[in-house]
């Protein structure tokens, strides 16, 4: 029986020793993929530093250009009050104007007669001192006859 117990005893020793080769293997495969993935996560950590500073700055130029876009968009906002005013000025403007043609159209209206009358006299007037000057021109060239002339013209006869 003891040398069940002997066989026994390196069938374990044999096993043993199986057992601890693979785990040696086993963990040295594990320690170069530990390496390895130690490895990579250095290297995704410094690429992930790169991108934080681009981020980072990208931020900074995304912050600047809401601002600079924030104080246009302002100065539009005072540009836009501008030109509404400028729109009710003219819209005051084009009333006031709208008011003014309307009261001298009425008062053209109303007036109307009068005009029509003094265009009507002061075409009888022209038309009276055409005639006053033809008259006084027929006049004129019309040969008057010297009484003295006429005296001598009879005595001849």
């Amino acid at each position: 029986m003891k040398i069940i117990l002997y066989l026994s005893v390196a069938v374990i020793a044999v096993a043993f020793v199986l057992l601890v080769v693979y785990l040696t293997r086993t963990l040295k495969a594990l320690e170069k993929t530990m390496l390895t993935v130690s490895d990579t996560i250095s290297r995704l950590e410094n690429q992930l530093q790169g991108v934080t500073v681009e981020t980072a700055q990208l931020l900074h130029k995304t912050n600047a250009l809401a601002e600079n876009i924030q104080e246009k968009s302002e100065n539009l906002d005072s540009i836009f009050v501008n030109v509404k005013n400028v729109g009710n000025s003219l819209q005051g403007f084009n009333s006031s104007l709208q008011h003014v043609s309307a009261k001298a159209q009425n008062k053209l209206d109303g007036n109307q007669d009068k005009i029509a009358n003094i265009i009507k006299w002061t075409n009888v007037s022209r038309e009276l001192y055409t005639k006053w000057k033809s008259r006084k021109a027929e006049k004129a060239s019309v040969p008057t006859v010297d009484m003295r002339t006429q005296n001598s013209l009879g005595r001849n006869m």
